[in-house]
């Protein structure tokens, strides 16, 4: 894909009409990103593709880079289902301790897990940092979230806040979220939290063994990218890449990198959002 002229691309882009969707506005906008100097622009959209510059070409050999190789139009639009309108709730719905008591699976579903301290919370807040009205609750203790928390956007899907595994985590922690990935009828992908700083730890294989015994697709997503140089983040990347490759068999091959202080990643893992839940049609998987 090419990306100079990312300004020129999306030049005359009008949202979708039919949402009656205001130009969105605020830190985590396109908008905002298309202000900047071309090379930041780069990095706020596609990090693991700026990371490349990083890495020597036997490096960049093992990444899944463009896997999932939206365009900057794409990407565009995607924004549109995350921006709230009289006809497009984005909201809070309600909290679970078990899966009996959530929600109708009406919907397409995606469930965000992750180790405590991970980052989890502050990642939602940024993918719904359009619709500030949403109260995603952030704390700088681990083990914050202690039941499921389901989030609607729109017609179009839910999005589930999971409790955090390791330090403070619930008691019934394996058995909620065993059987909410076993049992949801609904559920489209996982999102699987990395922490960008320390990598894979030992507490993550349990949320791993879960979705490869049972099955379920999904994704691996490195967050707090903004904590680490781009030298040790690219030893990272490498790192979790083999174990992608020859560790599983579940999981998406390409991997997220995402900051929820510079939002960096957000707009691509927005625009991949849109599109596993089907509300975004583009030519890659």
């Amino acid at each position: 894909m090419s990306v100079p002229g990312l300004s020129a691309a999306l030049a005359g882009f009008v949202p979708r009409r039919a949402l009656g969707v205001r130009a969105p506005l605020g830190p985590g906008a396109v908008s905002q990103v298309l202000r900047l100097p071309e090379r930041q622009q780069k990095g706020l959209m596609f990090p693991l593709q700026e990371l490349e510059r990083c890495m020597v070409p036997e490096a960049n050999a093992k990444l899944h880079v463009r896997t999932f190789d939206p365009s900057l139009e794409d990407i565009a639009r995607a924004e549109a289902s995350f921006c709230p309108a009289p006809r497009h709730r984005i909201d809070y719905i309600s909290s679970a301790e078990r899966l009996d008591h959530a929600p109708a699976p009406s919907r397409p579903e995606v469930c965000f897990i992750g180790r405590s301290n991970v980052g989890k919370s502050s990642l939602i807040k940024a993918l719904f940092s359009l619709a500030p009205e949403v109260q995603v609750r952030v704390s700088k203790k681990p083990g914050h979230t202690k039941k499921m928390n389901f989030f609607q956007v729109g017609k179009y899907f839910t999005l589930v806040d999971m409790p955090g595994y390791g330090f403070k985590a619930p008691k019934d922690f394996v058995d909620m979220v065993e059987a909410y990935l076993k049992e949801r009828p609904n559920l489209t992908r996982t999102f699987l939290l990395v922490d960008g700083v320390v990598g894979i730890q030992k507490a993550d294989s349990i949320a791993i063994e879960m979705c490869e015994e049972f099955s379920v697709p999904y994704v691996m997503v490195l967050t707090k990218i903004d904590k680490v140089s781009k030298g040790y983040l690219a030893k990272q990347v490498l790192q979790i890449q083999k174990f992608v490759d020859t560790q599983t068999q579940g999981c998406f091959p390409q991997l997220f990198l995402v900051s929820s202080v510079t939002y960096s990643g957000i707009h691509l893992l927005r625009c991949f959002l849109a599109h596993i839940t089907g509300n975004l049609h583009i030519n890659s998987s």
